[in-house]
């Protein structure tokens, strides 16, 4: 028979694998999740959706085959109705077993034959004391410690059945040194089991302790570093030869995914099949470039998928995360990281923030410029005349494919001072950002992002990041306190455009003094130009 050679690609459904897809080496990641099992330990890997779970586990099951027996469930497979009550549960977790044991590690059809006679007298029938008694006597009789790996816990559909359940892992666990037990057991889903009553609950009783809490904390990092990015560029120009700048593209696709593994191999993925081929990237080398890289930014930023859709699906589940995000995002508010916060905690769970030196943070740049665009086009804040005024002006700003910053900010201007002129001090402080991101928004829509520079974000910085077809701007929009801070924020534009070896920068000041002139200028620091705006 022929072995047909397919070319590597990018992948970003289901499981990676080494011979069909390009992806990061895990072996490390994979060395310390062996070091816990070594050690006996049930821990939970809960991450959140898209995050490498599945490859983890499926990676973990070949890692760990040589020293163990390795039995891998997916929860997703039984279905809802096989959580009904404990004794369905139980007879389909008991097939589901056998099938994967027998399939993969190959053992002994004698070793589960007492298992597989019972399920025959009580197909309907089995108590989840009588499973794990089946299920303890097939690991005391296997020839190598026997490891359970389960993903996807989060379709468990039944409270109560997966805690009992929860209860005799356990139980087993408490007395393993007198009756045979998993020697490591590894649930892997986006909640925490610890919590995920939460999410599962069906009845009215509120059951404080979780019985998972034997399991040790998992403290790996599953985000891609720029080192892994490194690796896995190289081994795709292996193949292509784009000589591409490995290093820039690596630090490209961190600095805006921050690691999270769907993000980081869709984009590869957009630059390798949609970017290259584009009328204005003919080639894999054009498109593997900044330019291109930015093309697909753009690309991923409009289209649907399911991590996004899955994303804002949650913001209507979680009313206090909706409104925690609002606060991080629009007023830069510092949020300290405190335990037990329901919507840090759920803003964790699905994977939007990250914590950084005990605060808050949006978890990366298309996170941040996804939430963005949403919530700037949510019916409340387009109905703000700002809104309108820029749709009218829109093709003002556009010139032979590049934005005119400085007009857009001179509508800007002459707009907010029509609608908004006459209110208090406190509105412009706490929105001024907002109204110029939503007068920004219309004008480069589907062609350009606009993000808050998250190194920077804190009380005083609000950095605006807007990238236009590769060009790049940086506005400041500041608070009038005076003409000491407002040098002083002169000088803070001015170091952060050497930063991105920018000539020109834009600032737009807030002015509450009523004898204000509004208007436009240009002001020359040191080798920059800036272009000022007072409101």
């Amino acid at each position: 028979m022929i072995k047909m050679e397919i070319d590597k690609m990018f992948n970003v459904n289901a499981d990676c694998q080494p011979d069909l897809h390009y992806m990061v080496d895990i072996t490390e990641r994979l060395q310390k999740i062996k070091e816990m099992v070594d050690a006996g330990q049930y821990f939970t890997i809960n991450r959140a959706r898209q995050y490498g779970k599945t490859t983890t586990l499926q990676a973990l099951g070949a890692f760990l085959k040589k020293d163990y027996i390795v039995v891998s469930l997916d929860f997703q497979m039984l279905g809802a109705a096989k959580f009904k009550d404990e004794n369905v549960f139980s007879v389909a977790f008991a097939r589901h077993f056998i099938r994967a044991l027998e399939r993969d590690a190959r053992i002994n059809p004698r070793q589960t034959m007492p298992l597989k006679e019972e399920l025959k007298k009580h197909k309907t029938e089995l108590e989840l004391l009588e499973l794990f008694e089946f299920l303890s006597d097939i690991c005391r009789e296997a020839p190598k410690p026997v490891i359970l790996l389960v993903d996807e816990v989060d379709s468990a559909s039944n409270n109560q059945v997966f805690l009992d359940f929860l209860a005799q892992l356990r139980g087993y666990y408490i007395n393993r040194k007198s009756v045979a037990a998993f020697h490591s057991v590894i649930l892997a889903g986006i909640y925490d089991v610890k919590s995920i009553k939460r999410k599962i609950r069906s009845d009215e009783e509120q059951k404080v302790n979780s019985p998972w809490n034997i399991a040790a904390d998992f403290l790996i990092d599953m985000s891609f570093s720029v080192k892994d990015i490194i690796g896995m560029l190289n081994e795709y120009e292996k193949d292509h030869h784009t000589n591409m700048d490995v290093c820039q593209i690596a630090g490209l696709l961190h600095d805006y995914t921050s690691g999270y593994p769907y993000l980081v191999s869709r984009l590869c993925k957009l630059m390798d099949e949609r970017v290259a081929g584009d009328e204005l990237f003919p080639d894999r080398q054009s498109a593997w470039t900044e330019d291109g890289f930015l093309k697909a930014v753009r690309i991923l930023l409009s289209e649907p998928n399911t991590l996004f859709d899955s994303l804002l699906h949650k913001l209507e589940d979680y009313p206090e995360l909706d409104s925690m995000l609002r606060s991080l995002l629009f007023q830069g508010k510092e949020i300290s990281y405190v335990i037990g916060v329901r919507s840090i905690e759920a803003a964790l769970m699905f994977g939007f923030v990250k914590i950084r030196d005990n605060l808050v943070q949006i978890a990366n740049r298309i996170f941040e410029t996804l939430l963005y665009n949403f919530f700037l086009v949510s019916p409340e804040m387009q109905r703000e005349g700002i809104c309108d005024a820029a749709w009218k002006d829109k093709n003002l700003f556009i010139e032979n494919g590049r934005l005119n910053m400085k007009r857009v900010i001179e509508r800007f201007v002459i707009h907010f001072d029509d609608l908004y002129g006459d209110l208090g001090e406190k509105f412009y402080e706490d929105d001024g950002r907002r109204y110029f991101m939503l007068f920004l928004k219309p004008v480069i829509n589907g062609q350009g992002n606009c993000y808050v520079e998250a190194e920077t974000r804190n009380r005083e910085r609000t950095d605006l990041i807007v990238d236009y077809h590769g060009e790049r701007f940086i506005i400041e929009t500041k608070v009038w306190y005076g003409p000491a801070r407002h040098a002083e924020g002169e000088r803070q534009l001015s170091d952060y455009l050497e930063h991105y070896h920018l000539k020109t920068g834009y600032m737009v000041t807030f002015q509450f003094n009523k004898r204000k002139e509004i208007g436009v200028k240009e002001v020359a620091v040191g080798d920059k130009v800036l272009v000022e705006a007072i409101v």
